[in-house]
């Protein structure tokens, strides 16, 4: 990267990041949607299992890896929608900056306003569900390690489907197969430490995936629009 292209990378990634924080602002309500969906999400299967504490505590980790890929599920379809219906996404293609780029620093967006606010409301979550305290920092290692996977992912479906209206059920039912090996992973490393095993290996995997989706998954969604809007 040459010094004269990094300047403007920097000041695309922070116009892009006042404007939406300034829509977030105006838009209070649905951006606690995400929230709110996964306390309910955590309420209903404390009240369906009867707030047993033995039997909370078995699935609590697996119920908070639920909640958390449901809430980035359910604002999925609309990370780059506005944009397409605004008009913004050609004006993304046409910026003197690599479309992948902006693509990164949005799904880095939606990241930080779905999944962050729950990432920190982990421990609290935990709580409600009774979940052993010496499972909670590799349960917040894995969330941590794949919730930006899971956005990522989910970047690259949002653009495959961003050309077609009224997508939310097609975005679901791409994206839900592709968050399998996530969850399998996330959730199956704490499973694993309330086992007395090691979780290095699913943890490793996890950001491994990170890893190479971080490369991989901007590019892929930019060449996604692009067809999408050709």
């Amino acid at each position: 990267m040459t010094p004269s292209t990094s300047p403007s990378l920097v000041g695309a990634a922070r116009a892009l990041l006042s404007r939406d924080a300034r829509l977030l602002w105006r838009r209070r309500g649905d951006a606690l949607q995400p929230a709110l969906f996964a306390l309910l999400v955590v309420t209903l299967f404390a009240l369906a299992l009867g707030a047993e504490k033995a039997a909370l505590s078995k699935v609590a980790s697996a119920v908070l890896w639920v909640s958390m890929l449901l809430a980035g599920l359910l604002s999925l379809d609309t990370l780059f929608r506005g944009d397409a219906e605004d008009g913004s996404l050609e004006q993304w293609m046409l910026a003197p900056v690599p479309l992948a780029w902006l693509v990164g620093v949005r799904t880095f967006i939606h990241w930080a306003t779905t999944a962050l606010p729950l990432l920190i409301a982990a421990p609290f979550l935990g709580e409600l569900l009774y979940l052993p305290r010496e499972q909670l920092p590799v349960l917040m290692i894995s969330l941590a390690l794949g919730t930006p996977l899971l956005s990522l992912i989910g970047a690259v479906v949002a653009a495959l489907t961003v050309g077609m209206r009224r997508s939310g059920i097609l975005v679901a039912l791409l994206a839900l197969p592709l968050y399998v090996p996530v969850l399998v992973f996330g959730a199956g490393s704490v499973a694993a430490s309330a086992q007395g095993l090691d979780p290095t290996g699913a943890l490793l995997l996890l950001g491994a995936g990170l890893a190479v989706a971080l490369v991989v998954a901007p590019l892929a969604a930019a060449a996604a629009i692009r067809i999408a809007l050709s």
